[in-house]
């Protein structure tokens, strides 16, 4: 086994300070470390030392990583970091500081964004009297006022440094889906519904001859979500956030079904169970084929209402189509293939990203075509716009019984009926 490289090179004596720095990194990448993390770090190198490179990997692995999902970012940036990070502030491109690296033993492909922005930060040094410490400039990147602005900011207008802050406040997005009655039924100590099994249960157990009235109600669950999201060309700047969105949703909760839709049919759930966003949406790259191409809305309709909506839309599920309603194909039995989608669910949400336009009108052909048959038509543009999404749904959901349609504004504006 090879000797571990002396952290000495990197910061000749600061041992420590380099595994602090190691540990920022790591965060920066998305792996949750605190300060009780790094300190169990330390003392756990400090009982193996670091004469071994492998020992020196196990230690570290052991303490700051929690989930498996976790360990391929914390390979790349072990490897990284504590092969030569001074080469990391030396490059100009991301493409030759993640060439050849590999997680070991995994033969698994480089893991590009997230890592590569963490480790081009500057190592800690001493602060010199007229400068600001380091760690007080990085840490005052998310301030409040900025949490704000990037809550309204368009996803279009955002430049990759917004990018990536939202995509990290997406992360801890949830979306409370509205809760249906299922058909099993629960214990309740009063109640209008008379559980005749527990009474006589418990009148076999009294002597006395008194009878004790038990209760039940049916239970709440949350309703199934299934998410039909175009990745057409219109699409396209929007395309990668919503994406975002999908995962942090789908990871809250596990009935939710995801499907994208330009030219195709794709269905990626399974894609989406990595809790890694950037491992889940590399499966999903390679996975779909008709990125930021055509829109074939109503074929795509059509081959979801065939073969998927019995065994997912059976038991009141919420669908949340996302998409301008752009159709390349002239929206020719549209309507037929929306109105037999909305009569299978509970709920059928449009989020169209045209109505971030304050005089948006429904001429398109295929936007007029979907409008009769949603339930919500509302704008899905920035953060704001998605985190109000759970709001609306939780109390509309449990408003509109199955097979029926709903007036809201939007609808009676643009023709719903």
């Amino acid at each position: 086994m090879t000797a571990m490289p002396s952290p000495g090179d990197l910061q000749p004596g600061m041992l420590a300070q380099n595994v602090v720095h190691f540990a920022r990194v790591l965060r920066r990448a998305g792996i949750p470390i605190g300060p009780a993390k790094v300190i169990d770090a330390l003392h756990s190198l400090q009982a193996v030392g670091v004469q071994r490179r492998d020992d020196f990997y196990y230690a570290l692995s052991t303490v700051l990583v929690d989930r498996r999902d976790q360990q391929f970012v914390f390979d790349q940036a072990f490897e990284l970091f504590w092969r030569d990070p001074s080469r990391a502030r030396e490059l100009d491109g991301l493409a030759e500081l993640l060439s050849g690296v590999r997680a070991p033993g995994s033969g698994k492909p480089a893991l590009a964004p997230r890592v590569a922005r963490a480790m081009l930060l500057r190592p800690p040094h001493a602060p010199q009297a007229d400068e600001l410490p380091p760690e007080l400039r990085l840490d005052a990147s998310m301030t409040m006022s900025a949490r704000e602005i990037l809550q309204t900011r368009d996803f279009a207008a955002m430049t990759p440094e917004e990018q990536a802050d939202t995509k990290r406040m997406m992360a801890t997005l949830h979306i409370p889906l509205p809760q249906i009655p299922s058909r099993r039924a629960q214990p309740v100590a009063h109640g209008a519904r008379i559980d005749l099994r527990a009474t006589m249960r418990r009148m076999t157990r009294t002597a006395d001859g008194f009878v004790e009235l038990r209760h039940r109600r049916q239970r709440q669950r949350p309703a199934t979500l299934v998410i039909l999201c175009d990745i057409s060309g219109s699409m396209e700047s929007y395309t990668r956030m919503f994406l975002h969105f999908i995962h942090a949703v789908s990871n809250s909760d596990s009935r939710v079904h995801t499907f994208l839709f330009g030219t195709r049919l794709s269905h990626i759930s399974r894609l989406l169970q990595n809790r890694d966003v950037d491992i889940a949406l590399g499966h999903v790259a390679r996975q779909v084929a008709d990125w930021a191409g055509g829109t074939r809305i109503s074929a795509c309709l059509a081959e979801f209402n065939q073969y998927w909506a019995r065994r997912l839309l059976g038991q009141g599920a919420v669908v949340l189509l996302i998409t301008d309603g752009l159709d390349s194909e002239g929206a020719e039995g549209l309507g037929a293939e929306m109105e037999r989608l909305s009569l299978a669910c509970r709920q059928l949400v449009w989020l169209n990203p045209l109505l971030r336009f304050e005089g948006f009108e429904a001429r398109p052909a295929g936007i007029r075509a979907m409008l009769p048959y949603v339930d919500l038509f509302l704008p899905a543009h920035n953060l704001a716009s998605l985190t109000h999404l759970g709001e609306v749904l939780s109390v509309a959901g449990a408003r509109r019984p199955l097979g029926r349609r709903i007036h809201h504004p939007l609808g009676e504006r643009y023709g719903n009926v």
